[in-house]
């Protein structure tokens, strides 16, 4: 690499650098602010470059916008979008569903399965996606087992942010890392260009990675996670609301009625009343299940085999289970996601002014077959009546509350119904669309195969997978755009500019001359290691994207100068933004910490470990595949 002297140049662009690195490290603004106005500083550099000693702008004015329609971005929309559409369909609820059946209670079964599949879902959707969809998972499972939600979040969460260096669309970073490479290779001779990664280059390293972080957990877990004395999560949160409230002390289970016992035969009516126990759910087997309107109704027969979801008083429930010899699983199995909590629960109805149904009872009008709720409490002139009080036969009286459980999409219908005012809000209001799975599974794979099997831009590959997706109804466009993450967007395509400065400058260069100068000619992985060190601190400071745009042209020219791989150099600052364990600055740490009750002491404890095996591994599994 020829010598670089510093000029006027360089010194400005340097400036930028220190000044960027000021404003993401102290959090003067927000981060895609910052980036924003550095953007617009280097585009004022060509009307000021006469009064700052300058030929012309640091970057071309033609040009500064480029990263708003580069691959990078354009890549990250898609991803964003596509893995929305996913969502949209139940299919990640369904494998939440899964893990519940087959996780059984234990810390060392549950962890593996739940952070497994964490990091290979993340591997092709962002991960605080992923974390997201399994933090009711998690809580669920919580409550059922009594694990503290502390010894379950963590794992899940660092699992989550492994997961993005399995493939290439895993992590912002990654996907920025191809464009920063090309950019690299302008400023390069023919005989030092480097190729691109492809989507599964990396994937030996992160499924190595992410394989550690399981084993980590389970090894040392006992030693580094905390136990908080956190709730079980929404569903707990919402029973002590109604406990406290209305005095209704309600657990869920399921009961399954075995041959030769005398329930059979009854009606869900006489049970019911006599003994003081709901019945919201039922199933005859495995591919049918009874809840909603038009399933169940108080003329319907208990049989022989049946697996009932009841919601009782636990003494009520005790008695009622005695008496007819039947079966109380500890755990959700039939119902884990037809019961789940993001698509049922309890919520209140008051009966307005003008109601019709305003003198009439529960059993005149049907209101579990009709409306497709469950009625456990009635709560009249300050005195609340629980199942087993003969609620269900009282006329309806205006200003009445009802204590319902119901599907969530049936209380969003209901928000539409005269005849109810619908008081419970916070309830998930997301309407999925189950039988559109085939058509998204199916734009996800035509989206593969063009990554994997032809030619075409990563950007437009993904996007004609996530355009498949609106124009087939997955998601409609409102939600497509819902589903981006501007944020992430004009921070990436912000900074993007920045790092042509560095590289085009010579400022990136000239900072790797400094570094050789100071460490002589250590061999290639000492560099490698220490690009990757420099890499984590960096992105504890600042964002993971702002440390690789930073980093990565200054790793290629370092390469070069030792007489490295630059690729593989610019990889490793591309992985190493992944190992964001020691604070909660990282995404996915900051939306555990809350329902876990974590404090910034938890994850340094336990993030320390992380923070030096992923290096050690990462490090290690680099070398030996590159």
């Amino acid at each position: 690499m020829a010598t670089v002297t510093p000029n006027v140049e360089v010194a400005w662009v340097m400036g930028f650098l220190f000044f960027t690195i000021y404003l993401f490290a102290f959090e003067v603004v927000d981060v895609d602010v910052a980036a924003v106005t550095v953007m617009v500083l280097l585009g004022l550099s060509s009307l000021l470059a006469p009064i700052m000693g300058l030929k012309a702008g640091l970057v071309d004015t033609q040009k500064l916008f480029v990263g708003f329609s580069s691959n990078a971005v354009i890549s990250i929309i898609a991803v964003m979008i596509i893995g929305a559409g996913l969502d949209k369909t139940g299919l990640m609820s369904k494998v939440a569903g899964f893990i519940l059946k087959v996780g059984g209670t234990t810390e060392t079964r549950i962890i593996p399965i739940i952070s497994g599949t964490v990091g290979i879902i993340s591997s092709f959707m962002q991960n605080v996606g992923a974390a997201a969809l399994f933090l009711p998972v998690v809580s669920r499972i919580s409550a059922r087992t009594g694990l503290p939600m502390s010894r379950l979040l963590m794992p899940m969460g660092f699992c989550a942010i492994l997961g993005g260096t399995v493939t290439m669309v895993g992590s912002s970073p990654l996907i920025l890392l191809n464009d920063l490479m090309l950019t690299s290779n302008a400023a390069l001779p023919p005989e030092q260009q480097m190729k691109t990664w492809s989507l599964f280059s990396v994937t030996p390293v992160g499924l190595v990675l992410v394989s550690v972080g399981i084993l980590y957990f389970i090894i040392a877990g006992r030693f580094v996670l905390p136990v908080t004395k956190t709730s079980g999560g929404a569903p707990d949160n919402v029973m002590d609301y109604f406990r406290r409230i209305y005095g209704l002390d309600y657990v869920l289970n399921e009961v399954v009625v075995p041959s030769g016992s005398s329930v059979i035969g009854k009606t869900l009516d006489e049970v019911e009343h006599d003994y003081g126990v709901r019945v919201i759910a039922a199933s005859r087997s495995a591919n049918e299940v009874l809840i909603g309107p038009n399933a169940l109704d108080r003329d319907t027969q208990i049989q022989a085999g049946f697996v009932l979801g009841v919601l009782a008083n636990q003494d009520k429930l005790s008695n009622f289970a005695e008496k007819y010899n039947l079966n109380v699983r500890k755990d959700l199995e039939t119902f884990t996601e037809s019961l789940a909590p993001t698509k049922v629960g309890i919520a209140e109805l008051v009966i307005p002014p003008g109601s019709t149904l305003i003198g009439k009872s529960a059993r005149d009008v049907w209101m579990r077959k009709t409306y497709g709720v469950s009625m456990v409490g009635l709560h009249r002139q300050g005195a609340t009546l629980g199942e087993g009080e003969g609620i269900r036969a009282m006329p309806l009286a205006a200003g009445d509350t009802l204590v319902v459980h119901t599907a969530w999409d049936v209380l969003s219908r209901l928000e539409k119904d005269r005849n109810f005012v619908v008081v419970t809000t916070e309830y998930p209001h997301e309407e999925l669309r189950p039988q559109k799975v085939t058509w998204a599974l199916t734009f996800f794979g035509i989206a593969l195969f063009m990554v994997l099997f032809t030619d075409l831009r990563l950007s437009v590959a993904l996007l004609t997978g996530a355009m498949g997706m609106v124009l087939s109804g997955v998601l409609k466009i409102e939600e497509a755009y819902e589903a981006v993450s501007w944020k992430t967007v004009f921070l990436l395509a912000s900074l993007i500019p920045l790092g042509a400065a560095v590289e085009n400058s010579g400022a990136a260069a000239w900072i790797a001359q400094q570094v050789l100068a100071a460490l002589g000619t250590p061999p290639a992985w000492v560099l490698q290691t220490a690009l990757a060190i420099l890499a984590t601190f960096f992105t504890l400071v600042m964002s993971n994207v702002g440390a690789t745009v930073l980093l990565v042209p200054l790793a290629v020219n370092i390469a070069i100068a030792a007489g490295a791989n630059p690729a593989v150099f610019a990889l490793t600052v591309a992985i190493a933004t992944s190992n964001s364990f020691l604070i909660p600055t990282h995404q996915v740490n900051a939306l555990i910490m809350g329902p876990a009750g974590y404090r910034v002491p938890d994850f340094i404890r336990a993030g320390s470990v992380m923070t030096i095996l992923f290096l050690v591994v990462m490090i290690f599994m680099m070398n030996l595949i590159f």
